[in-house]
């Protein structure tokens, strides 16, 4: 697995506003997404450009930079250069060349947000340019004019955990939640992700860091159970009245694996 697919909860934060760069890596996230993109208006994003070159964090840092096809876009690129980043996330990613152009400067986190993006998912996974997938799901709500509710959303979802997997990348992170007055929201999303097999969630608040951690890392009775199954012996063998055999077994291995990340 790359170093992007141990990532759970990555935090957004606007490059213009530098006060909050500090509170979103003393947050509990694990990664923090400085936006150059929706979150900062056109007129601030020269400034949102120049709190980069100043920027010292103690986590990893991802920078979302705009579109292929905006008009800040090249300048963008231009101002990532020399910088150590965890990752650059490309928006409405659709093509391959473009995540192969970006992936010089850092591992490249494939925005997928669009119908055409959906529809190349599997070449953009399979490309051996995008270091991972994630869903933009306010965005590719928009862009087919549906609903931005997790039903309706499903079978996207449910494509790109699939191209995830043909292009054996890390389980894809699952779009935002946009309410941040409930964290129970975010964890509800998050629990219903996870189902789903997407290993992780764009954050979008403080508030939403823990819920999300908690929701996809396996609670104690998880580990409690992974552990009696792998202690369980070899072959087809019954366990608390479950039939337990090798694929049981690594699903265990795994729930043991992401155990260890819990903060």
């Amino acid at each position: 697995m790359n170093a992007l697919g141990s990532l759970i909860a990555p935090l957004f934060v606007p490059a213009n506003r530098p006060e909050r760069f500090g509170k979103a890596a003393a947050s509990g996230a694990d990664a923090v997404i400085l936006d150059l993109e929706d979150a900062v208006a056109a007129d601030a994003k020269d400034v949102a450009r120049d709190n980069l070159r100043a920027l010292a964090l103690d986590v990893p840092v991802i920078v979302r930079i705009n579109g292929v096809d905006t008009p800040w876009h090249a300048e963008d690129c231009a101002a990532l250069e020399g910088m150590t980043l965890a990752a650059v996330i490309l928006p409405k990613a659709e093509r391959v060349d473009d995540l192969a152009r970006i992936s010089v400067v850092a591992p490249v986190l494939a925005l997928v947000e669009t119908a055409r993006g959906l529809a190349q998912a599997r070449a953009l996974a399979q490309s051996g340019y995008a270091a991972r997938l994630a869903f933009g799901s306010v965005d590719y709500a928009a862009d087919l004019g549906c609903d931005h509710e997790w039903e309706t959303l499903y079978a996207a979802r449910a494509e790109l955990v699939l191209a995830s997997r043909l292009g054996n990348l890390p389980a894809p992170l699952d779009g935002v939640t946009t309410d941040v007055t409930a964290p129970d929201s975010a964890a509800r999303d998050a629990r219903a992700a996870r189902s789903l097999g997407f290993g992780g969630k764009l954050l979008i608040h403080p508030v939403q860091v823990q819920p999300v951690f908690d929701a996809f890392l396996p609670s104690a009775q998880e580990m409690e159970w992974a552990r009696t199954v792998l202690s369980s012996g070899d072959g087809a063998v019954n366990v608390n009245g479950a039939m337990v055999d090798e694929p049981v077994r690594i699903r265990a291995r795994a729930i043991l694996a992401r155990g260890i990340a819990r903060p």
